[in-house]
């Protein structure tokens, strides 16, 4: 291995360590407003792992083809160290809470980790390279298949976590929201649908009261059953416009809003304040259901009456359009304050 190569390994192995704790405790505002307000995060991010894709695969190129040319392989990882890999971590380090919500920034800053750790995977693959052709004395000696697989692989690592981060730079901060309530959605859906086929007849717990030297009367599980069945029934009730607030907000309130959302610190705000409602109520809405199945009909009403005051929470916070709480109705304030009358009503049943 030449010594100069030898170094510029080790400077990328350590800028890759030292970036990754930065990331670790980032700022919670950026450390220099000034150079805050000319730099574009979000733009920079994506144009820095569009340039860390095409530069591993150069370094992936160079390390499995002979001959192992070291100074082409120092060319890329010297523009790693001074170029790319800086301006990926600025860039994520610039995403603050304040201006891009708290859970943008955390998601940003876990997948430049993940991508940092692909890539200091690949670069030791590559050193690890440099070393067996200084043993062999033969840089022009060609790598066994299985050796190039481990280095092909772990450059497809990297270029998945790029691919990544280019998505959700592209897509922005709604889209990121926008990807969430889809996927918040998608679980109260299938818990709803859970229940909706569940059937508490075929719990019969017969085989195991008798196990237990247990025998209940007939009349006593038709009651419990009837109870079931009625609690069922009540649950789903309730749900299913719970379960419609999420393609509303996504349709109305996220869909085709641009960057309304973020022109303000109110909307910022409100938008986070979305985000924590809609994301607790599937796990409400699992223990809700969790304690129906066990006809523990009081756990099952207190988790319920938690999902109402998220769902309402979360509709209140949107009803007005973005950056226009005083603004004109428009459809969906006036399906909000529908929604806030119907869920009001059937609440009315919850614990009865």
């Amino acid at each position: 291995m030449s010594k100069q190569l030898s170094t510029t390994f080790t400077t990328t192995l350590s800028l890759i360590d030292q970036f990754q704790k930065a990331l670790t405790t980032p700022p919670t505002e950026s450390a220099d407003a000034k150079d805050a307000n000319n730099i574009e995060p979000l733009p920079l991010l994506g144009a820095s792992a569009t340039a860390l894709r095409a530069h591993v695969t150069k370094l992936s190129l160079l390390s499995i083809t002979s001959p192992f040319t070291h100074s082409a392989i120092g060319t890329v990882l010297r523009e790693l160290n001074e170029s790319v890999l800086p301006s990926l971590v600025t860039a994520a380090l610039f995403l603050t809470p304040a201006q891009y919500t708290k859970a943008f920034q955390s998601e940003v800053l876990g997948l430049v980790k993940g991508v940092l750790t692909e890539l200091l995977s690949l670069v030791r693959e590559v050193q690890r390279v440099d070393a067996k052709k200084e043993d062999e004395k033969g840089a022009k000696s060609d790598l066994s298949k299985a050796e190039k697989d481990i280095v092909t692989r772990a450059t497809g690592r990297v270029w998945d976590a790029c691919d990544i981060v280019t998505d959700v730079s592209s897509k922005g901060v709604v889209g990121f929201v926008m990807r969430r309530v889809e996927q918040w959605r998608d679980l109260v859906r299938d818990a709803v649908e859970e229940i909706e086929e569940w059937d508490p007849e075929d719990d019969d717990d017969e085989f195991m009261d008798e196990l237990l030297g247990e025998k209940k009367e007939e009349s006593d599980d038709e009651e419990e059953n009837a109870a079931l069945l009625e609690h069922k029934k009540v649950t789903l009730r309730f749900l299913k416009p719970v379960a419609q607030v999420y393609p509303a907000v996504i349709n109305n309130r996220l869909k085709n809003v641009g960057e309304a959302p973020l022109a303000s610190e109110a909307g910022i705000k409100k938008l986070e304040a979305l985000m924590v409602n809609l994301q607790a109520i599937p796990d409400h809405v699992d223990e809700a259901a969790g304690g129906l199945y066990e006809a523990d009909f009081e756990r099952s009403a207190g988790y319920l009456q938690k999902t109402r005051k998220c769902a309402a929470a979360a509709v209140d916070l949107v009803m007005a359009p973005w950056g226009a709480d005083d603004a004109p109705a428009d459809k969906f304030t006036t399906w909000a304050k529908t929604w806030l009358k119907v869920v009001e009503e059937v609440s009315k049943t919850i614990g009865e």
